[in-house]
């Protein structure tokens, strides 16, 4: 399965961050969170480039939501974070990315293409909101 930590730490950094009033800086998500804070800048940057984070520059700066929780799907957050289109297998994405050029004659790669359309599915309808509320 191709979810990293990137993917992780990027929707409890959103949760994190969507529970405050005010700007979230790098180094308070990274302590409560207990995660690297080189690695965290990274991913929110790359959340901020996609207009899901706003991010604030200066003494009182941070990260706070840009985006409608409720329109943005847990599927895009989690390419966001690993800056690649979500795979459940290395192979699952699309016929034209087996790297052996063989999925037409595979005989796996259908039930893992199958695979991948339904999980693509499914976190496509779960919503930053219905994670944010729980």
């Amino acid at each position: 399965m191709l979810f990293t930590k990137a993917s992780e730490y990027a929707l409890l950094s959103l949760i994190l961050i969507s529970q405050k009033s005010s700007p979230v800086d790098v180094d308070t998500i990274s302590n409560e969170l207990q995660i690297s804070k080189s690695f965290l800048a990274k991913i929110l940057q790359n959340l901020a480039k996609e207009k899901i984070l706003k991010s604030y520059k200066g003494a009182n700066g941070g990260f706070t939501l840009e985006c409608d929780p409720t329109t943005v799907s847990v599927k895009k957050v989690i390419e966001c974070a690993e800056k690649r289109p979500m795979s459940v297998f290395e192979c699952s994405g699309s016929a034209e990315g087996c790297s052996s050029q063989r999925a037409s004659t595979c005989q796996i790669w259908s039930m893992f293409s199958t695979l991948q359309s339904k999980v693509d599915e499914m976190l496509d309808d779960i919503k930053l909101s219905d994670i944010i509320k729980k």
